[in-house]
């Protein structure tokens, strides 16, 4: 990292969270003055609070990773939350962002904003070639209209505001509720408590057939910072690795690496999600010269290591 962040005033929304752990840390690291909104304290889908954190921290840039996220059965759980609450907290922070003269606003979108049916790998360009897959639509729309917000205020306002769209995360930190829980950190606490328990299977939701890319968080959290440094452009820029696997083979890796050697069960009742799902991470590399480093299977090594270490601790904390 450069001397750039040295000084500068930064709000990181999200920042206690998964993702903006990270991103908060590295920002540290390079002397940023970083402050963290706490939702106590700051509840960002309330106008008056969103004045009250820029009238506080007086930001120069604002990257904005806060949102109400979950997997597919806490989307569908409550759909008009998942909408409300992520549209409502963009576009307060986007607008006071204009009306307090922030010098950039950095806006994290979802890969869930893609449609449904989309040619792999996904291009930006793609964004508007049909309707999100729907059990997390209202989600993936209210994250895109902040994109249309971000262009809309360059285009009248000059506001210099960026939108990053990044593949499924995953690493240390990760959400391991399986109540709420993505893959990766479902399948690695059932693996690792089926090995405790000498079971000889697991239940897997859906098919195991879709297809999905994962980012290691803290390469995420590297590309998220060099493109609030380097990138200027007023277009969508996808944040991954270009890999694609199978959640059926990512099942089979997980159990090699945490020693499950019995068999999945998977419910068919239960639904798959987005059929594929792979970026083209090329305009990230041609416009702030950043792509993934960490090898997807020590991602996963890191992660279960992480996890291990902190099971019962995180597991009590999770409804477990």
């Amino acid at each position: 990292m450069s001397g750039f962040w040295s000084g500068r005033a930064v709000t990181v929304t999200g920042g206690s969270g998964f993702l903006g752990s990270h991103v908060v840390e590295r920002l540290d690291a390079a002397g940023a003055s970083v402050f963290v909104p706490r939702s106590t304290v700051y509840d960002l889908t309330r106008e008056e609070r969103v004045q009250a954190m820029y009238a506080d921290a007086q930001p120069e840039i604002v990257v904005h990773l806060a949102a109400r996220v979950g997997g597919i059965g806490a989307n569908q759980a409550a759909p008009g939350s998942f909408f409300y609450d992520n549209l409502q907290m963009g576009a307060l922070l986007i607008e006071h962002a204009r009306r307090s003269e922030v010098q950039k606003f950095v806006c994290v979108g979802t890969v869930c904003s893609y449609p449904k049916i989309t040619p792999v790998p996904f291009k930006e360009d793609d964004l508007w070639s049909g309707y999100p897959e729907e059990t997390n639509a209202p989600y993936g729309i209210a994250k895109k209209a902040l994109l249309v917000q971000l262009q809309a205020y360059r285009k009248e306002f000059g506001t210099r505001g960026i939108y990053l769209i990044p593949v499924n995360l995953f690493g240390p930190g990760d959400n391991f509720d399986l109540r709420t829980s993505h893959v990766i950190p479902a399948l690695i606490r059932k693996c690792l408590e089926a090995v405790e328990r000498g079971d000889d299977t697991v239940p897997a939701w859906g098919s195991g057939i879709p297809s999905r890319e994962f980012l290691y968080v803290e390469d995420a959290a590297d590309g998220i910072i060099a493109a609030a440094e380097r990138y200027e452009g007023s277009e969508p820029v996808n944040l991954g690795t270009g890999l694609e696997i199978s959640i059926r083979d990512l099942a089979d890796v997980i159990a090699n690496l945490t020693g499950f050697d019995g068999s999945f069960v998977w419910d068919p009742s239960k639904p798959d999600g987005q059929p594929r799902r792979a970026l083209d991470v090329s305009r990230a590399k041609k416009e702030f010269g950043w792509k993934a480093e960490v090898p997807f299977e020590e991602g996963l090594r890191r992660t279960i290591a992480w996890y291990r270490e902190r099971r019962s601790t995180v597991s009590s904390a999770t409804g477990g």
